[in-house]
């Protein structure tokens, strides 16, 4: 309902300017830039059909909002033995609020645990600059100590996109190992599908939970939707710690813009 009185608003400034503009000259270009700002703020929403530039903001506090979970990087002999698990769960920093859970165990010292989203109504064929936020509950120390690396600061969380649907599959020159149908790069490397945004590690040495935020706002990424209008969004983390890692994502956002040559 916001958002349909947002578009009245703009729809009756820019009547206004128009009657207005003939006598009023430069002035009406003002008003006309006011409009097109209102334009893009009702163009905030979760919707899918969204439009060609847009703010996408998931809440796990409302469920999945369609998100999907996944783990890869692991041979396929670790199946029974990586104790991956994700559901929708209260939060350990507010018992009041939800998230979603995601846990593994590295027995591989590379495995990648990720969410998945579909977003659709989008203009086809067309590349987007896109930024992510990424909000998420923590507990492990930047500088913590660990098997094959810190849990908190060899814990790489990325961001990515792209038109094909990132999958699980096996590896094309190893059958008994599970990856990516992305160029995610590896550990602390983004590839072409993906992006770091940095690590889970939150400051100081006591492992308690608390909420971090991460986003590429001076990083540049892009990606193109398919012949339909899709694009996929991934979030997840690459790790070079070899243990339990428990995280509660709380929200992610990406403001996708119509790219130009």
């Amino acid at each position: 309902m916001k958002s349909m009185q947002v578009k009245g608003l703009a729809i009756g400034m820019w009547q206004q300017v128009v009657n207005h503009s003939k006598s009023t000259g430069r002035k009406a270009i003002w008003g006309i830039g006011a409009v097109l700002t209102l334009g893009m703020v009702s163009c905030d929403t979760t919707d899918d059909n969204v439009g060609p530039n847009f703010i996408h903001t998931s809440d796990f506090n409302k469920g999945n909002e369609n998100w999907e979970a996944g783990l890869t990087d692991f041979s396929t002999p670790q199946d029974s033995i990586m104790e991956f698990s994700s559901k929708i769960t209260a939060l350990p920093t507010d018992s009041l609020k939800k998230g979603f859970m995601l846990t593994s165990h590295n027995r591989s010292d590379d495995a990648f645990m990720y969410l998945k989203r579909k977003l659709t109504g989008l203009a086809p064929n067309q590349t987007y600059d896109i930024t992510f936020e990424v909000e998420l509950a923590s507990k492990y120390p930047e500088n913590g100590v660990g098997v094959g690396g810190s849990p908190g600061g060899a814990v790489y969380l990325k961001a990515g996109a792209s038109g094909i649907e990132p999958q699980k599959v096996k590896d094309s020159t190893n059958a008994q190992h599970w990856t990516l149908n992305w160029d995610k790069g590896n550990q602390s490397s983004g590839g072409k599908n993906a992006i770091v945004l940095g690590t889970v590690g939150i400051e100081g040495e006591t492992y308690k939970y608390q909420i971090i935020k991460r986003t590429n706002q001076s990083k540049a990424f892009s990606a193109k939707t398919n012949d339909k209008g899709e694009l996929w969004l991934l979030v997840g983390t690459d790790s070079g710690f070899e243990g339990i890692t428990t995280l509660y994502y709380t929200k992610v956002k990406a403001v996708l813009l119509k790219a130009t040559l």
